[in-house]
């Protein structure tokens, strides 16, 4: 890390409009909501989309917005929702990719895009998320729904719960496939921040959303069939680095997408709602996707690199605990800045008692660039320390004593 002297960081101060506004990005404070300031003025994107988002996938930052919070009609985004709670079902064991999934009546009637699946038709759960993520089927998001909850009603409850619990404040679900349905809305950040929490948490979703065109198999009581399936996402042949993620359009909705991509380590998320035409949307979310890569560069520090003092635990079984970083710590900065000027310090907790349980905080590393703190990170107990009982002091005693 480099280290600035006293003097410099002085003279750093008066350094006029650049180092400002350079200090004002560091430091996450907006020019205008939700966007971003950069040390060199940089024009955004004037699309024709009615609303959008872009965001960095690390931190969660804005980096530019139109009507970010207008309820809106998701159409098919909405299978975002959906393809985040069967990764969390898959993830907690609750399912698992092999798993048969019966297909009722009610699923097999659905209108829209669908994959044409038959009542009492079986297929494994990867089939389906192959048929939602690839073709955007809607019969096949309602067979997981009352697969998953029992009824589609029920696992509805749970998308809208999710959202509450992710902060989606512009967003009710309805249905879990997005036809228009009224009091069915959200908003382009709710979207982002949802696409956000499924490509972070369960980046294998790209597997499935990046395949251009698959197959499956239809197998009934007549016997079986071969369905091709094509994506819907047109980015995925074009795009350098895209990693997913949906598409929707309907006639009220007209044309949405949510196109995720990655680049030197870097994750963004471009949500266009509204678009005037299909063509339009994928041109859009690119326009969006390359002002982000174009313009902004992620930190990422690794803890592995650096070693953390051991602290002191009084009244313990062991002097010592070990210390682990709560999380990582991303932050982003404009193309221009060096990423070896970010600082490190550490401040420990000097008394500490035991009992300790693992994961409580005692100590923290501060990020900075030139004197300007980034933020931190909290440093916890790595394992748990019990308060030394008066056998154990005695046995400490002894073998400080007699134990040579």
């Amino acid at each position: 890390m480099k280290m600035e002297t006293a003097q410099r960081a002085k003279e750093k101060k008066g350094g006029g409009r650049r180092i400002l506004a350079l200090f004002l990005i560091l430091l996450n404070i907006s020019i205008s909501p939700m966007v971003r300031v950069a040390a060199v003025e940089v024009k955004e994107p004037k699309l024709t989309s009615e609303a959008y988002v872009l965001m960095e996938g690390s931190t969660g930052e804005i980096l530019c917005e139109k009507n970010a919070t207008k309820q809106m009609r998701p159409a098919s985004i909405t299978k975002i929702m959906t393809l985040l709670l069967i990764f969390e079902a898959i993830e907690n064991g609750k399912i698992s990719l092999t798993d048969e999934v019966p297909v009722s009546e009610h699923a097999a009637s659905m209108g829209g895009s669908q994959v044409y699946l038959e009542p009492y038709e079986k297929q494994p759960v990867e089939i389906m998320i192959k048929c939602i993520c690839i073709a955007s089927a809607n019969d096949a998001s309602v067979a997981m729904a009352e697969f998953l909850a029992g009824s589609e009603e029920g696992f509805v409850a749970r998308m809208n719960e999710r959202a509450a619990e992710l902060g989606m404040e512009n967003t009710h679900f309805i249905n879990c496939y997005g036809l228009d349905t009224e009091g069915h809305y959200s908003c382009a950040l709710d979207v982002a921040k949802m696409s956000r929490e499924l490509i972070m948490k369960h980046p294998q979703i790209s597997n499935y959303s990046t395949v251009w065109m698959d197959t499956f198999v239809h197998t009934t009581s007549r016997g079986q069939t071969e369905f091709g399936l094509t994506n819907t996402n047109k980015l995925i042949k074009t795009y350098q680095g895209i990693t997913g993620l949906k598409t929707g359009s309907t006639e009220l909705a007209k044309y949405c997408l949510s196109a995720t991509a990655r680049r030197d380590n870097m994750d963004l998320i471009a949500v266009v709602m509204a678009a005037p035409d299909t063509k339009s949307r994928f041109r859009e979310a690119a326009e969006l996707l390359n002002y982000g890569f174009a313009n902004y560069q992620l930190y990422t520090f690794d803890f592995a690199e650096t070693k953390l003092l051991d602290v002191p635990v009084k009244s313990g079984v062991k002097k010592e605990i070990a210390l682990k970083p709560a999380a990582t710590f991303s932050t982003l900065f404009g193309k221009e800045i060096k990423k070896d000027g970010v600082e490190i310090s550490f401040t420990y907790e000097k008394n500490l008692f035991a009992p300790v349980e693992a994961g409580t905080p005692a100590g923290r590393a501060i990020f900075s660039y030139e004197g300007r703190e980034l933020g931190g990170v909290d440093l916890v107990a790595a394992e748990s320390v019990q308060k030394a009982k008066y056998s154990d002091v005695l046995f400490t005693v002894w073998k400080q004593y007699f134990g040579r």
